[in-house]
């Protein structure tokens, strides 16, 4: 079901951008008491995950976005309002986010829902009877989508919601490559390069250090650096088989997702239609609210981080 989202946008925040950035430059929400648990994976890599703890009711898998962690201000607030709501949370970093180079010279990708199976098989396996929900942002919303439709029929996860998400890679691209949202770009290619640089010094890359600078387009790096890593054919093929909206009409599962239609990283019309959706879909597109930014309040001294809001009311409603 596609439906229009409740969201008021706060007066003083204006347009994608505003709603994008104000997070992320003044939002800075504690960082709770964590436990790290590593998970060693079938292929001798491992992925971390923190057990935020202080709740003792259904637990929930917090997926991040590229190049997130818990300095995201996104990932901590939503560890503070998912346990302010009653639920326990674990968040999973993707491999090489942790704080750690993986082992592996490959490390995630857009579509890479593998590992996000075995942590969902491993949490289950210990969790009993209590209920398990996913909660994925950006790429990590794109991961979960394609994960849900490739298992139409699971029982493992009981509720997911998405936020954000890259529903056709290609075209997130190239938005990216347009406007201000270039300053987008230039943020996480550095951040990028800079993982990639640290893993050459432990690794054989497919392309040399010193030419990794020159990769000043997530299509260049996506193709000389993510596509062979992943055993892609190329870009094209990565961003193919790695978008999330093909899957989306086989989800089953009761899932949210929470989409701006000013979000600076992709355009309006790849948002899908509801004929698009599968069954157990709800989408709920906004006029605004940018990237990962959906910030409401009368004022600049009192901002309410909507999406918080949203989410908690969907995972603990009926």
């Amino acid at each position: 079901m596609r439906v229009a989202s409740d969201f008021e946008p706060a007066w003083w925040l204006p347009g994608g951008n505003l709603q994008t950035l104000y997070p992320f430059l003044f939002r800075r929400p504690a960082v709770p008491e964590l436990r790290r648990e590593r998970l060693e994976l079938p292929d001798g890599d491992f992925v971390d995950i923190d057990w935020n703890e202080q709740a003792a009711g259904p637990l929930t898998l917090l997926l991040h976005g590229l190049e997130g962690s818990i300095g995201s201000h996104y990932v901590r607030g939503l560890l503070n309002s998912l346990a302010g709501c009653g639920l326990r949370t674990a968040l999973l970093y993707f491999r090489g986010c942790s704080g750690e180079p993986n082992r592996l010279a490959r490390s995630y990708h857009s579509g890479d829902t593998g590992d996000l199976d075995v942590v969902v098989r491993h949490i289950r396996s210990r969790c009993g009877d209590t209920p398990l929900f996913v909660v994925g942002v950006s790429l990590g919303g794109n991961v979960i989508l394609k994960w849900l439709g490739e298992n139409a029929q699971q029982n493992l996860v009981a509720k997911a919601v998405a936020v954000s998400v890259p529903f056709e890679l290609n075209a997130a691209a190239a938005r990216l490559q347009r406007g201000f949202s270039r300053f987008y770009q230039w943020f996480l290619l550095r951040k990028l390069q800079r993982s990639a640089r640290r893993k050459a010094e432990r690794q054989q890359l497919p392309i040399a250090v010193r030419d990794l600078a020159r990769l000043d387009t997530f299509r260049k790096f996506d193709d000389r650096v993510t596509a062979p890593l992943h055993g892609f054919a190329g870009v094209d093929d990565y961003y193919l088989k790695s978008s999330s909206r093909p899957f989306m009409r086989h989800i089953h599962t009761p899932t949210l997702v929470l989409q701006a239609a000013d979000d600076p990283f992709m355009t309006a019309a790849v948002i899908p239609a509801q004929d698009e959706l599968g069954p157990g879909v709800r989408l709920e597109v906004s006029r605004s609210g940018g990237h990962v930014g959906f910030v409401s309040g009368r004022w600049p001294w009192q901002p309410r981080y909507w999406m918080d809001e949203r989410i908690c009311r969907f995972l603990t409603g009926p």
